[in-house]
């Protein structure tokens, strides 16, 4: 075990110039840390204290004024000073029992010099101790750091690492895994006792494990005895580092492997493979998954060149680790310039959708892809299915909807299949008939006097349907006055008939401008990261 690094007031006790001293008051209080020592004598000092300082005084600020003395010493508590040394004699002759009572309730430590003694010498000492203290623990920190990255070279699981931390420290060691029970280390200790000084806030501490951005983990030392020292904490940032680098090394390997299995899972979302088949082969590599269903999202890139220079493993890694913060297990298929990925649902089928839409937030708002390291890429979720062996109508449509944010650009407003409802229809006329051609024997008139003249129709007839024939709200929507809105509705009446907005004309003429959307390029499209 290292050394503690834990100077307190009851370690100053046992130091030179403190043999003729008296402890009146706080003696629960003798194990507070003392980073630095300070001569005061003035009564006002709560902006001149940063904490844990031991304060020598001779008293001379307050002298016999007890409120003074008070005032004094409730300020030396808020600042969370480590204790107060007092010359006896000169300045002061006696404590009054307010005072010793204030700093027993506090556990403040409170100290007299029943001698003479030289402060100036104190200070010197103290501080000559703490200098070589603190240049002591940086030597430690960087011969753990040292060791710390040897081991990393030739471990093979984390649980090495843990038991390093324990044996250097002497702490509890607790790790709690996203998703998973919290493991301890020693595992014998009783775990009442771990809680119970896990409400301590002096005697725990955590650091987070953060992993591309998203907290994958989190480690907490709990100290049995003594209170959590800087020295603790620095230590505790270090093994979150090496937890970190080794948790993330096993990741990208994993994830390597998962390259190679894919042509089973391309099997799968050709539905090949039977629900027996796909169950064996989860138990195989997640024994506990116990799915409820799942979908398919496919990552489509802008070119293949673009997808060539990405590092996909890494995206996966990334992509895997937001999504299984939602709820998803992921698997990943390689496929041309897209990456194509069964997401098994782990939780209540009702809230798959929102969960989806939160991670995907989180994706595009993550580093990785503002700093334009990721090249711009549409992203479609498909159909849910309940039994996994229909996977296949899930990648069907998820392909689908990414066939139609291409085409759509700018004016797709969703991710999800299930949310394009008239683009889904249009697009399967249009895989079989000329569609074109069905929308100029409607629309054309409009569209030629569009381009003639400029007129706004099309924008005027789309949402006067809209606002379902509604004038007012017409013009306070196009921004128009009363007079111009009729002006263009009587145009469109001699252009599409007197009885345009007849339901089944209407019917029809709303669909049509719909495949007329669906048909007309964009100039940009709905890329989740747009080049600029």
């Amino acid at each position: 075990m290292h050394e503690n690094f834990q100077f307190t007031v009851s370690d100053i006790l046992k130091r030179r110039h403190f043999e003729h001293v008296q402890v009146v008051a706080g003696y629960e209080g003798l194990n507070r840390t003392v980073k630095w020592v300070h001569i005061v004598e003035v009564t006002k000092i709560n902006k001149l204290l940063n904490g844990k300082e031991l304060i020598l005084s001779t008293g001379v600020g307050w002298k016999e004024n007890e409120s003074l003395f008070r005032s004094f010493l409730q300020q030396l508590i808020e600042c969370d000073a480590s204790g107060l040394c007092i010359e006896m004699g000169t300045y002061t002759s006696s404590i009054p029992q307010e005072i010793i009572d204030l700093a027993n309730e506090h556990h403040f430590p409170l100290i007299l010099f029943l001698k003479e003694v030289p402060f100036v010498e104190i200070t010197q000492d103290i501080h000559a101790y703490l200098i070589n203290q603190h240049y002591q623990m940086i030597s430690n920190l960087e011969s753990y750091s040292q060791q710390l990255n040897k081991k990393l070279l030739s471990i093979e699981h984390y649980d090495e690492i843990l038991k390093f931390l324990h044996n250097y420290l002497g702490h509890q060691v607790v790790f709690r895994m996203n998703g998973k029970e919290a493991e301890f280390v020693p595992e014998h200790v009783e775990l009442s006792a771990v809680d119970q000084l896990s409400q301590q806030p002096k005697k725990t501490a955590s650091q987070p494990i953060q992993l591309l951005g998203n907290e994958y983990a989190e480690l907490s030392i709990v100290s049995l005895e003594k209170e959590i020292s800087e020295f603790d904490l620095l230590i505790l940032d270090r093994t979150a580092t090496a937890l970190a680098q080794h948790l993330l090394r096993d990741l990208y390997v994993e994830e390597k492997k998962r390259a190679q299995e894919n042509e089973w899972l391309k099997g799968w979302l050709e539905g090949e493979h039977s629900n027996e088949a796909i169950y064996d082969y989860l138990t195989d590599h997640e024994p506990e998954l116990k799915p409820k269903g799942g979908f398919v999202s496919i990552c489509k890139f802008k070119s293949l060149r673009q997808y060539s220079n990405l590092d996909i493993t890494y995206f996966k890694l990334l992509f895997r680790t937001i999504f299984e913060q939602q709820g998803f297990y992921t698997f990943s298929v390689d496929f041309r310039s897209s990456v194509i990925f069964i997401m098994l649902n782990k939780r209540g089928i009702k809230t798959w959708k929102n969960r989806m839409k939160t991670g995907i937030q989180r994706l595009i708002e993550s580093d990785f892809v503002n700093k334009k390291r990721v090249p711009c890429f549409f992203l479609g979720v498909g159909k849910f299915v309940e039994k996994l062996s229909h996977m296949d109508k899930s990648y069907r449509t998820a392909f689908e909807t990414i066939k139609i944010q291409h085409q759509l650009g700018k004016k797709a407003n969703s991710h999800f299949y299930e949310d394009l409802h008239m683009y889904r229809i249009i697009s399967l006329i249009h895989k079989y008939s000329d569609l074109n051609e069905v929308v100029m024997e409607y629309l054309e008139p409009v569209i030629q006097y569009d381009k003639k003249y400029n007129g706004k129709l099309m924008e005027t007839l789309k949402i006067y349907l809209a606002c379902n024939g509604s004038k007012k709200e017409t013009a306070k929507r196009l921004f128009v006055v009363r007079q111009t809105l009729y002006h263009r509705i009587q145009k469109l009446e001699k252009l599409l008939g007197d009885d345009f907005m007849n339901p089944e004309k209407r019917l029809a003429i709303e669909f049509m401008i719909k495949a007329y959307e669906y048909l007309t390029p964009s100039d940009e499209n709905q890329y989740v990261q747009n080049d600029k």
